[in-house]
């Protein structure tokens, strides 16, 4: 039988339950994801660095977990809090439980919860640091240990995340395009995507310089695209990225980027950034891209969020630019685009790992904006 385990939060209030996956105590900022599905893709997904996540579907675990649906090398969450965790994992693509992947990633969990009341009182008093324990029971000690922890603001992790050496995903066919892929934690299945539309797809660590960009192309011209991806932590913090971004829209060298790389997008166009109450987080989300009108279901990871205007322009160092999606349950802006150059982003996750495949097409939409930089046809 499991030992018990209990939940506490920054604000005092605390939960018990029984332990899930390593023994153990873990403090971060505690959040909640509502994804009915794809709890693997969520643990792996690097963007959850530095977070407790609160599973808000009552039933977890009942497909097991295999070896292919990792989204990168390892478990990233630092903390796991689910309601009804399955006895019996059942699926032919599953060769462990989720329990045993916990126990393997050194992941501390907490069962029994009631995630429907946790939830509403996150989404009433905001995200907030947590500490969650099988170890202790010592509810005050905890909360002192909880409330001297750091918080997520002024969180740097992209040195935790990020690749230490460049690699390479090849074109799936003929190759059409080079480009380069900024890894500020990148999920596995981005290059993927993008190898499947022709592109040559070059990882670079999150410390990589314009001239290690530059480089990824052939005949000194640098590549046909330069790609950001989603990551962790505070935007504010991610000064080398905004700078690297910076001289990659100096040269018009067409340029996509998504979750944190749309934020260090709307920091290098010269807008602030700042944390959301309790963010987004799930595979059901409502954006409406403002370029076509269409409503899409879309897959979301963020805490922090561009502030940029909704309904009019802005002036950029790069040229006028605009707000293109914007989430329909708070209007926080899900993506930014210049008008006069070749470069865009969105806030969430097109890759869709796990989630809808409703914005697929912004994959296609990057082609086509190499494709009319480069006079290649795609």
């Amino acid at each position: 039988m499991n030992s018990g385990a209990v939940l506490v939060l920054e604000d005092g209030r605390t939960f018990r339950g029984e332990a899930y996956g390593a023994v153990g105590t873990t403090i971060a900022e505690v959040v909640f994801a509502t994804g009915m599905t794809g709890y693997q893709e969520t643990l792996t997904d690097p963007s959850y660095r530095g977070q407790i996540v609160v599973m808000t579907a009552p039933h977890i675990g009942n497909t097991g977990v295999n070896d292919e649906d990792f989204e990168s090398r390892k478990v990233w969450v630092d903390g796991y809090v689910v309601r009804d965790p399955a006895r019996v994992h059942s699926s032919w693509r599953s060769n462990r439980s989720l329990h045993d992947l916990l126990i393997e990633q050194d992941v501390v969990g907490i069962s029994g919860v009631d995630t429907r009341a946790l939830t509403r009182h996150l989404r009433e008093r905001g995200s907030m640091r947590a500490a969650v324990s099988s170890e202790s029971d010592d509810v005050e000690d905890l909360l002192s240990r909880v409330n001297a922890a750091p918080g997520m603001a002024g969180s740097d992790f992209l040195a935790d995340v990020t690749t230490t050496e460049a690699y390479v995903v090849p074109a799936v066919g003929a190759k059409l395009f080079t480009v380069a892929a900024i890894d500020l934690g990148i999920k596995g299945m981005t290059p993927r995507r993008l190898a499947e539309r022709g592109i040559e797809v070059h990882v670079l660590p999150a410390t990589a310089s314009l001239d290690d960009v530059l480089a990824t192309g052939s005949e000194g011209k640098g590549p046909d695209g330069v790609f950001f991806s989603n990551g962790p932590g505070d935007p504010a913090t991610a000064n080398h990225a905004v700078e690297v971004m910076q001289g990659v829209l100096s040269r018009r060298i067409p340029l996509f980027g998504i979750c944190l790389g749309n934020q260090v997008f709307g920091r290098a166009l010269g807008r602030g950034t700042y944390k959301l109450v309790y963010g987004h987080r799930g595979i059901n989300q409502p954006v409406q891209d403002r370029t076509t009108g269409k409503v899409e279901v879309t897959a979301h990871n963020h805490g922090f969020a561009v502030d940029a205007p909704l309904d009019t322009t802005f002036d950029t160092p790069f040229g006028p630019a605009r707000v293109t999606h914007v989430c329909l349950n708070d209007d926080v802006v899900e993506g930014l685009a210049l008008l006069e150059q070749p470069a865009f982003s969105v806030q969430y996750h097109p890759e869709a790992a796990a989630g809808p495949h409703d914005a697929a097409y912004l994959f296609d939409r990057f082609v086509e904006l190499m494709s009319e930089s480069t006079g290649k046809v795609a």
